[in-house]
This record gives C-alpha cells, structure tokens and sequence, in this order.
C-alpha cells in the first residue's frame, strides 16, 4: 500500500508540473493533455502527450510517434506539428519512460506494447480510426517492432527513418561490439527522461576508450575500466550473434509476409546505421514480393536524414538538390494514404536516390536495379606506385601479401574505417592499399559494394575493415563506403564458424551501405583492407573464445595474415 500511495503521489506530481508548463497562448490554439495513460492488456502503464487543434470539429486521423527520449517540451513540439498539418498528434514514451512507473528496458518490449498503443489510439472518441506512425532511429526501429506479430487494423502506413536493429547495426556491426554505443545505455535508462550530463560527458567517452585499450582488458570488464557498471552492455554481450533474443525484437523471417501496409522510408548514405533500415525493406521485399514500399536516400547522416540533409557534411558540400524537408514530406504521404492527396513529388519509383556529384535525383524499381553491371577488381600483388594494383584482370598466378598484427602493443592501432571527414587530403593505413587504372569516362556507383577476402590466418578468427575510395583528379580522397566485420560471422550472423588455422578460406562480405556518386573522369578506385585493432570496438584476439572474453593476456602470438590476389571486390556502377 505504501508503494501504491507514493506511486499515485510521484503521478499527480507530474501531471501538476507539466499542466503548468503549457503556455496560454498555447492552450488558445490546442487541446492539449501532457499526462495521458496507456494501459495494456498485459497490464503496463505507458504515457504519451496528444494534441488536437481546438478549432477542428469531428473525428480525425491520427499521427503516432513513439520514443525513449522522453522530453515533454520535445513531445509538445511533435504533437503540435502535427496538430498543424490536420492530425492528432500522440507522442508515446516506450515503456518506463516519463510517466511510466515501470522500468525501462531498451527495446524489449517495444513489439508488445506499440501495437496496444495503436489500438488505445484507435478507439479514442477523437479518432476517425486511421493511424500513421512516423520517426526516426529508435523510433524507425519502434514502428517496425509494432509489425512484428500482427498488423493493427488502424495502421495505414509508417514513416520510418534511419531505422535502428538492435543486434544487427548497434551496439555491434556485423557481430563486433562497438565502443560509439556505450554511453547510451546510461543515457535511456538513468532516469525517466535523459541522462544527457553524463551521455554529453565526451572526455569520459574518450578517456575510456584509452583506459580501455591500454589496459588491455576484456572487453566484457570495459565498464570495470570506467567504474560504473553498464547492465544493458552485460546484458547485450551475451548475445554476440544475431540469435533469438534480437530477434524477438523485430519481425524474423517470414513474419514480413503479413505486412500489407504501405511503407515509406528515409535513410542516409552515412548513417552509421543504414544497413539495418535498409535490412527491412530488404526482407519485406524478399517475404513479401508485393510489398507497397518506397525509400528516399542521399548524402545524409544519421541524424541528418531525419532533417533532410545539411549544406555540408563532415567537409563535403553536399549536392543543393539533396536538400529536403523529411517531416514535410512525410506529412505530404499521410496526406496521400489517409486523406487521398497526392503523392509527394519526390517519389517516383520505390527507390528515389540522389546522386552525388551530379545534384540530380535517380529513381529506380528496386536496390538491385539501381545499377547496371558489377564491376570487379581484383585486390593484386601487382606493386602500382606505393600502393598495389586494383586489376580487373584476374591474377595468372596465386600469391599473397603478408600482414603481421601485434595485439600485444599498444602503442600503435590499426586504422579504423569510419568516415569523418569524408573528403581527405591524405590516408594512412598500416594494412593494404589497392589503387585502380585511371577512369576514361564518368562512372556513377549506384548500390552497395561487396567482395570476397582469400585468407590464411594462424588464429581462428580475425576482424577486419575494408574501406572504399574515389581518389578523386586533384589528388584527394572521397571515401565512399565501409565495411567492418568478424571472419567467423561472414556465412552467417546467427552462428559462429570458427576458421581453421593456417588454411586458405574465402571470406565473403555483404553488408554494406548503399550509395550514388558520380566518379569524374580521371578519378580512381581505391581499396584499402586491415586488421581491426583500435580502440574504438572490440579487439578480437583469434583464440576462439568468445571475443568478448579475451584480452592482452590472448595476445602472445602476433595474427599473421595472408592475403591473396584470388581477392575481389564488386563495385555496382552505371554509365
């Protein structure tokens, strides 16, 4: 009884303090209720804020946002924008969130509860029944958790942009732990709303990855270098293939058969997580053939492709056709599905992609067929200048080139392959570069590269990056994608396939980010592939165990690799 009456008295404490923060002129214009309860079937609490403009008679559809970054300023803004464009606008905190007395527990029970949220929606008395949803990052991830065991009836379509998959994008990328998630964790969970003094605590972040690194500790005993537990990496590091616990998160396999509603989704060629928004399109496509879905993609970042790009990005002025309104957008398709507007101008087909360098939008049927031909290189032992030679010849002859890692010293990283700035005067890589043929005529690379590494290690397992450039006529480097991954997750990131130590095995790679770039004439391919070992991901150690529990005291064999000619890459391009 006495939790109960503290309950009730830290609820009627909030719903005083946020009817006091709307402003009057505010109140003039909208309905406004910043303290509104969801409850479950399973018997859940979860809050949300709902906005109506006052001056609008009759029921209406209904515009859903849901996050875990509860800000009650930030919700009364989303609701009112989209009160503005003639929907009810519901701003909904995931579970143990703001108002919500129960714990919050990142994205593990977001499949269950958006689908309640949706039908509390629908049967309000100012709901007309349709409801779309719409957001970016945790919230793209939330509309698509929502789908995973049944579509509700009221749902006429989702907006989702940058989508995140938890297990697949973040807090690892193709099975390796990344250091750039950590601090989040703390961020989501510290409090009911935002832990933003410790997550904005940058020399922290960085202090640990040195601590971490020169230390050599497991990765597993990270948070013990910075003396504050992180239950949530504990609890994500038991999992390091995408197993059934991430799974259980999102719809799995067939379970995008069953979804029938119309989808339209934003993302960036450098969003750090593309490849997990775009996995989505990927298999509604595969499970469903007659899925309605459409994509819009340019130069944006992460956080820009839920704006609608910015001028320049990270030193690169970006294309001034890139420039678009996202949420404007978005509210010119709930238009279109649920009012029977007209479709928004920049779709033209499912997939509409800016070219980069040719500030022209493309548009194409699907990813497959943005372009027309693979184009592939071989990575040679032919010397070209101080770097190798990118043939598109196959080698006559097999031969390799020796690379040896010291995990023992950490006085030196190898390079990682993250791209910032994106134009660079210069690169440096202790790994292997490979450098193509000057290009007799512009090239556009339209789609996501891939390849196949020939390699004998002396371990049984290895990470490591390949890295993709246009060195462009002046002499500078345009990195145009990356790949980061773990040898033993490249048949499959469920299960682990251990390699056999000294035998030639050939590693292919897939998963990488989609782009368009128009490659002037004189420019040139360049690859470059390396060891991952550095301080900002894990550091696997080749013994076999899980990575998560290796450390320095793994590192008294130095990794010795051997890469061969037999290995390619496949560039997409089209004339």
């Amino acid at each position: 009884m006495k939790k109960l009456m503290l309950l009730l008295a830290f609820i009627s404490r909030c719903v005083t303090l946020f009817a006091q923060n709307v402003p009057q002129a505010d109140s003039q214009r909208y309905i406004i209720n910043d303290s509104v309860f969801i409850k479950t079937l399973q018997g859940h609490t979860l809050s949300a804020v709902v906005v109506r403009k006052r001056d609008v008679i009759g029921k209406q559809p209904a515009a859903l946002f849901v996050f875990i970054y509860s800000d009650t300023k930030r919700s009364l803004t989303e609701a009112k924008y989209a009160a503005d464009h003639g929907y009810v606008g519901i701003v909904a905190d995931v579970r143990g969130k703001r108002l919500s007395p129960e714990e919050v527990a990142p994205y593990e029970h977001d499949a269950e509860d958006v689908y309640e949220v949706i039908d509390w929606v629908s049967k309000q008395p100012w709901s007309n029944g349709k409801v779309g949803m719409y957001g970016g990052s945790y919230s793209g991830f939330a509309q698509w958790a929502g789908l995973k065991y049944k579509v509700h009836p009221a749902l006429k379509t989702i907006v989702p942009y940058v989508s995140a998959i938890p297990g697949m994008g973040l807090p690892m990328e193709n099975n390796v732990f990344l250091n750039a998630n950590y601090g989040w964790a703390f961020y989501v969970t510290n409090s009911k709303y935002l832990d933003t003094a410790t997550y904005n605590n940058r020399q922290r972040w960085d202090d640990l990855n040195d601590n971490w690194y020169n230390s050599g500790a497991s990765y597993r005993k990270i948070d013990s270098v910075d003396h504050a537990p992180n239950k949530w990496l504990q609890r994500w590091l038991r999992h390091p293939g995408f197993d059934k616990y991430w799974q259980s998160m999102i719809p799995f396999g067939k379970e995008y058969a069953k979804i029938n509603i119309p989808v339209l989704a934003f993302d960036g060629y450098y969003d750090d997580g593309q490849t997990s928004g775009l996995y989505y399109l990927q298999q509604l496509a595969k499970y469903n053939p007659r899925a309605n879905y459409y994509l819009v993609l340019g130069p944006y970042d992460h956080f820009g492709a839920q704006r609608g790009g910015e001028a320049n990005l990270r030193d690169y002025k970006v294309d001034s056709v890139a420039l678009i309104n996202t949420k404007e957008i978005t509210f010119q398709w709930f238009d279109y599905i649920m009012k029977n507007g007209k479709k928004p101008a920049i779709i033209k087909d499912r997939i509409n992609y800016e070219v980069m360098g040719a500030n022209r939008w493309d548009h194409a049927p699907s990813l497959e067929k943005m372009h027309q031909s693979m184009l592939k290189l071989y990575l040679s032992n032919v010397k070209k200048d101080d770097q190798f030679k990118l043939s598109a010849q196959k080698p006559a002859q097999l031969a390799c080139l020796e690379q040896e890692v010291d995990f023992a010293d950490r006085k030196s990283m190898n390079s990682f392959a993250y791209p910032y700035p994106i134009i660079q005067k210069d690169i440096y890589s202790n790994g292997f570069t490979f450098i193509s043929d000057s290009l007799k005529q512009p090239l556009i690379i339209n789609g996501a590269f891939i390849g196949q590494l020939t390699v004998a290690i002396n371990k049984k397992d290895f990470d490591y990056s390949v890295v993709l450039y246009e060195m462009m006529p002046n002499g500078e480097y345009f990195e145009l994608s990356y790949y980061v991954g773990r040898a033993s997750y490249a048949w499959d990131i469920t299960n682990r396939k251990l390699l056999q130590p000294g035998k030639m095995t050939a590693i292919p790679f897939s998963n990488t980010k989609v782009l368009s770039r128009q490659l002037r004439k004189g420019s040139r391919l360049l690859v470059v592939v390396n060891v991952n070992k550095n301080r900002f991901c894990q550091i696997n150690y080749g013994t076999g165990k899980d990575v998560s529990d290796e450390s320095i005291a793994d590192a008294k064999i130095p990794l010795k690799v051997k890469w061969y000619n037999s290995s390619y890459v496949e560039v997409p391009v089209s004339k």
